[in-house]
């Protein structure tokens, strides 16, 4: 081999570096390839393109590189600590544990590799380790803005929404270009009702990363749930600007025309998103609900059965199709869809909600009830669960329980006008059950989830 062979393959290299921080990371790559098969003895050639497809989510692809670099120089603990956090992405969590064993062998001192023990024990459900790792981290170094981020996941997966809010802010003061934090605040306000505070992370996520099409998309629903419906329509149609060959953004501007009644529109968008897509459940549903609306029953029916066939053992779909089912007053088949959801997740206190509505709407108060009290037990702070408890108790007769279901989800929610308005109905006492007869037991929508 000449030495100019030799000397362009460096050149590569350095072009590959460059390109990488331009964020050109598939031209990159080709450079370091191209580099690799003139000299495939440079560990850190490897080293690189593992770091180049990990950046193109390639995660399987870089951890063949990764391991290659390890066969050249098996004592890299950063080539290591690289390898662990990408079969952990893989779910491997076996072999991200062995490459921690290895470090420690090493270096026991490495405080990266804590870093991504956090997010390893988090994605593994123990929670207890992932926080242990997040304090072995801190007797090496005082501050970091990948253990706080990390151990903010651990928190929001937990529950503890507020101590993750404040690790992702202390990320963000530590690093204030963190790739993903903005992201994981916005979401978890918005979860949590703060709408303005989302809408102010959304912000500075897309001035970090303005080409993300998810957190466009996402953005825009923020939007559309704030009352701002044109400016949401400028982010889906970025988002469409950027992806013109993927479905979400036609879905997206789809749901909005159908929120402001231009049926017409809606099924036009849904269309485009169904040619890119045929089988995308999300489109066949929202199309399901545009037919419906319009009446045409057996056309909505196809899209039905199509994208219930496609969405497999997605749950946010089985929800999504449930509440169409729900809304499009086809109880049985909503009964079907609910059963198969609370099969695969029955720890999933809505969705024994829903059910329990359809077995009340069927006229098997048993079941309904049965479900609707397991609900209870998962959630027990479920007003609306106890306002149709307390409806089936009423259709059963029997007073006394249901004032106390009552009495108990206005101590929750005491503006709640449908509780109050049967506490008026009980306390009027005749002519309760004629009252009844006019009430749908109610459903669990996705707003108020």
């Amino acid at each position: 081999m000449s030495s100019n062979e030799w000397a362009e393959a460096e050149v590569r290299v350095d072009r590959a570096h460059r390109l990488y921080d331009q964020g050109r990371w598939a031209e990159a790559a080709a450079e370091l390839q191209a580099a690799i098969s003139v000299n495939p003895y440079q560990a850190a050639w490897h080293f690189n393109l593992g770091l180049t497809l990990e950046a193109m989510e390639d995660y399987s692809t870089a951890c063949d590189s990764f391991r290659t670099a390890l066969e050249i120089d098996s004592q890299d603990v950063e080539c290591l600590n690289c390898l662990a956090a990408n079969v952990t992405r893989l779910g491997d969590y076996s072999q991200a544990l062995e490459c921690y064993k290895r470090i420690d062998e090493i270096d026991r001192d490495f405080e990266p590799s804590y870093c991504n023990r956090v997010a390893t024990y988090t994605e593994m459900g123990d929670h207890e380790t992932a926080e242990l790792m997040f304090y072995l981290a801190r007797q090496l170094k005082d501050a970091c803005p990948v253990c706080s981020y990390n151990i903010g996941n651990s928190l929001y997966l937990r529950g503890e929404h507020d101590r993750a809010i404040l690790c992702w802010n202390e990320a963000l003061r530590l690093d204030p270009d963190h790739q993903q934090a903005h992201a994981r605040l916005a979401e978890t306000h918005w979860q949590c009702r703060q709408l303005d505070l989302a809408k102010v992370h959304y912000q500075a996520q897309l001035r970090i990363t303005p080409e993300d099409v998810e957190l466009l998309l996402d953005y825009g629903d923020l939007l559309v749930e704030m009352g701002n419906n044109d400016l949401a329509r400028r982010q889906y149609r970025k988002a469409l600007k950027l992806a013109p060959a993927k479905p979400g953004a036609y879905v997206c501007l789809g749901e909005l025309a159908m929120a402001e009644d231009h049926m017409q529109e809606a099924e036009r968008m849904l269309a485009m998103a169904l040619r890119l897509d045929e089988d995308c459940p999300i489109a066949h549903a929202k199309m399901a609900q545009v037919l419906l609306r319009q009446e045409r029953v057996q056309d909505a029916a196809k899209h039905l059965v199509m994208g219930l066939k496609n969405c497999k053992d997605d749950p946010a779909m089985l929800q999504e199709y449930s509440q169409i089912l729900l809304e499009a007053q086809l109880t049985q088949q909503a009964n079907r869809v609910l059963k198969r959801l609370v099969a695969m997740a029955p720890s999933d206190a809505n969705a024994r909600h829903n059910l329990a509505v359809t077995y009340f709407r069927m006229d098997e108060l048993d079941k309904g009830m049965a479900h609707c009290r397991k609900a209870l037990d998962i959630q027990p702070e479920y007003p609306l669960a106890m306002y149709n408890l307390a409806l089936a108790h009423v259709k059963r007769g029997q007073e006394s329980e249901a004032r106390s279901y009552v009495s108990e989800g206005l101590r929750l929610d005491p503006s709640n006008e449908a509780l109050r308005d049967l506490t008026r109905q009980l306390d009027r006492g005749r002519g309760v059950l004629s009252w009844l007869r006019g009430r749908l037991f109610e459903r669990r929508t996705r707003k108020n989830s």
